[in-house]
């Protein structure tokens, strides 16, 4: 667990070189995705109970297994996600659970494939159609859809007075952004423009180390260069 400032967390977490997140209010914790399955978002929620034990609301920042499929586990109240989002937990995780079963297949961890085979759906119960200001208690966090990138529903959470942004896969680090077949490679430039634009000091994306501002220009910059150029499809 990173103190990334006042009481605003990243956990880094070997597999997958995911990072999840916590922010801490005088009254709510707000948690930042669920993990891979619902062991992993158990441990996820002990390694949030050592901080804080205030009641907790989740935010899913978009649909892709390995930021979902914790849910059960780690048990939170309120689940928070943009309505693209929540259609496709709601209608296809299977399909993405099929994929982590895959990937740790592939990676010769069965015994993964099948923490991932088992995990309780939890489709999102709230959503997050464009800006919603998220009251902590003496803390306000803003969740927000910046348009479509690295999916059609991604939702970033930024907290002003740290000056933190959760970013999601809209930004990774360690990797390059990861173009799926469910991302808008044209559009996330944009996207991510909307998140420089609130001027965070330190972003934390969903893989990777927390980074900074020109670490994010650069990958719009590189996503901009390939996606955007005359004659890229």
């Amino acid at each position: 667990m990173i103190e990334v400032a006042d009481r605003v967390f990243a956990r880094r977490h070997a597999e997958l070189d995911q990072t999840l997140g916590l922010v801490v209010g005088a009254e709510r914790g707000l948690v930042v995705d669920s993990g891979t399955d619902e062991a992993h978002g158990a441990e996820w929620l002990a390694a949030v109970r050592a901080v804080t034990p205030l009641p907790l609301t989740l935010l899913v920042t978009h649909a892709h297994w390995d930021h979902f499929l914790g849910t059960a586990g780690l048990g939170a109240g309120p689940v928070l996600a943009h309505p693209v989002c929540r259609d496709e937990i709601a209608g296809n995780a299977e399909q993405h659970r099929d994929e982590g079963v895959r990937h740790f297949l592939d990676a010769g961890r069965p015994d993964l494939a099948g923490r991932v085979r088992t995990a309780r759906v939890v489709v999102p119960s709230e959503l997050v159609p464009g800006a919603v200001e998220l009251d902590l208690g003496g803390r306000t966090v803003t969740l927000l859809h910046p348009g479509r990138g690295h999916t059609g529903g991604d939702v970033v959470a930024h907290v002003p007075d740290a000056g933190v942004l959760f970013a999601g896969d809209l930004v990774e680090q360690g990797a390059p952004p990861a173009v799926g077949p469910d991302a808008y490679p044209r559009e996330w430039p944009a996207a991510l423009d909307v998140l420089l634009a609130l001027a965070p000091r330190v972003i934390v994306p969903g893989h990777g180390d927390p980074v900074d501002p020109a670490f994010v220009r650069g990958q719009r910059d590189e996503l901009a260069a390939e996606y955007l150029s005359a004659g890229s499809t």
